[in-house]
């Protein structure tokens, strides 16, 4: 029985865990594949204007960044218009590895999560999800006000995290890229992904809450 009851937990720990570790991983990638948001920074920061370059050689610059981020036979990352120091380039060799990686969870738990769902379905313990949602939906709006708070510290940190060296603090003189990606840029990031995982996080409560029965 003890067994039996062990078994249960770990396998809702493990579903949950595998739920918000696809909802996570899936904004991120909606994030970084969603050149909108860059392109509405490049506007209303007037990057062509600063930078005395025009829109299209800004955006076509980005391109070049994206693909060597997403594409692994790009092995070597040269900017159209923009030198770049070996710091800076190291600092983009390990975003990649962390794109990667990212990915690498969004298929692992996608597969995982798929299979959850459907255990819990034959079940009847949809129910079983409400709490866990319900304790997750209340972190993102933390996140945002300590974003809104103090940004810079939280971008800080984020880097401290992800990264053991200060190769993120590019030298523009270097690392004139750094011009074209703005710290705001960054900031709308962060914005949309926590409205993105709040949405999912109070979706998958109001459907675990709906369905609880069914």
């Amino acid at each position: 029985m003890i067994g039996v009851f062990r078994m249960n937990a770990l396998r809702k720990a493990g579903g949950v865990t595998s739920l918000i570790l696809l909802i996570i991983t899936a904004s991120i990638a909606v994030v970084i594949l969603f050149t909108p948001l860059y392109q509405l920074t490049v506007r209303i920061h007037d990057l062509p204007e600063r930078l005395n370059m025009t829109y299209e050689a800004i955006m076509d610059n980005y391109y070049v960044l994206l693909r060597y981020l997403h594409f692994p036979w790009i092995t070597e990352l040269e900017f159209l218009d923009f030198p770049s120091s070996e710091s800076g380039l190291f600092h983009f060799w390990e975003v990649k590895i962390l794109f990667y990686i990212n990915y690498g969870i969004l298929i692992i738990s996608s597969v995982t999560s798929f299979f959850y769902m459907r255990y819990v379905k034959r079940n009847r313990m949809i129910w079983t999800l409400q709490r866990p949602f319900f304790i997750a939906s209340l972190v993102p709006p933390a996140l945002l006000f300590f974003l809104a708070v103090n940004f810079d510290r939280m971008f800080v940190l984020f880097h401290e995290i992800f990264f053991n060296n200060d190769y993120w603090l590019f030298n523009p003189t270097t690392d004139p890229i750094i011009l074209a990606l703005p710290q705001e840029f960054f900031m709308y990031c962060f914005i949309l992904f926590f409205i993105l995982i709040e949405g999912a996080f109070i979706g998958m409560y109001w459907y675990s809450k709906k369905h609880a029965f069914n």
